[in-house]
């Protein structure tokens, strides 16, 4: 019994190659490479990227990275447009989620306290969830590019009046102290990363119980309701639809899904229904539902 215990788990449990990092956009102390620690494990080796677009041309590269992870709806901010356009022109798959609850926490150099302070440096974001804290005081707020760099650049200067808004990470790994935990006005605040392998590498794990699709339809009358009533009818939880717009054309859509199921059966049995009522449909990935872990 307890060696088919122990199969389970190991069968339950996704394998992910990483010997040559991982792609995340931002800098070091980013909640991406958070996101990465949580999914990789803290030794991870993140490779940092300016620009989602620059994450997904080195996740595509073998001799580059070993994948991505990637950003791609916040569940105050909504979703992370471009990124989904991103996802679709490339052969990255969807191998695995995580929904990670963002902290946003200021960060001064040791011996700081709330009475030096004269200035704050933060991402716009990071600045407007934390606004009801910071009207408390007479700061100036100067918005810059990233919440760790923020954090880095506090800590290369030196400074005993500045102070950044950023992760307990970054804290960690740039030496400093968190003088206010959790300062954002919303706590409930969770951004959800995609873990993206190559299609070639991307492995379907025994416990998958999730998938990411896009399709479009030819927008005849009640189209999209038919293909809707499909996914409902195979007992399917559709727990994301997002439209976009398709380039080129004069208001018609294309739609993003998230289907969750319980045999993967299911999820076949939808994909062959709805390819009839559909001009074309992409799998990004089949893969297991994320959790929730802390920032």
């Amino acid at each position: 019994m307890e060696k088919d215990k122990r199969k389970k788990e190991i069968a339950d449990k996704p394998v992910f190659e990483c010997s040559k990092g991982i792609a995340i956009q931002g800098y070091e102390g980013s909640f991406h490479q958070v996101a990465a620690r949580n999914i990789y494990g803290k030794s991870v080796e993140v490779i940092p990227c300016a620009t989602f677009r620059d994450l997904i041309r080195i996740a595509s590269d073998k001799n580059a990275s070993s994948g991505a992870i990637m950003a791609i709806e916040n569940s105050i901010a909504g979703s992370i447009l471009p990124n989904y356009n991103l996802l679709q022109k490339s052969k990255l798959k969807v191998v695995a989620e995580v929904y990670l609850s963002i902290s946003q926490n200021l960060l001064v150099n040791p011996g700081v306290k709330l009475e030096d302070i004269k200035e704050v440096h933060s991402h716009p974001m990071a600045i407007l969830q934390c606004l009801e804290y910071l009207e408390q005081y007479n700061w100036k707020l100067v918005e810059t590019e990233d919440t760790a760099l923020s954090a880095k650049m506090v800590h290369q200067h030196r400074s005993k009046h500045a102070a950044a808004i950023a992760s307990k990470l970054a804290a960690e790994l740039f030496d400093l102290d968190v003088l206010a935990p959790s300062i954002q006005t919303m706590k409930n605040n969770f951004t959800r990363f995609l873990v993206l392998q190559r299609e070639k590498e991307a492995i379907e794990i025994p416990a998958a119980n999730k998938s990411s699709i896009y399709f479009q339809t030819n927008h005849s009358k009640g189209i999209l309701a038919k293909v809707l009533t499909v996914i409902a009818d195979a007992g399917i939880n559709l727990s994301k639809l997002q439209s976009m717009p398709i380039p080129g054309s004069n208001f018609k859509y294309g739609f993003y899904a998230d289907l969750e199921f319980e045999q993967r059966a299911q999820l076949d049995q939808v994909m062959g229904a709805i390819e009839s009522l559909t001009n074309s449909v992409k799998v990004f990935g089949i893969y297991q539902s994320g959790k929730i872990v802390k920032g």
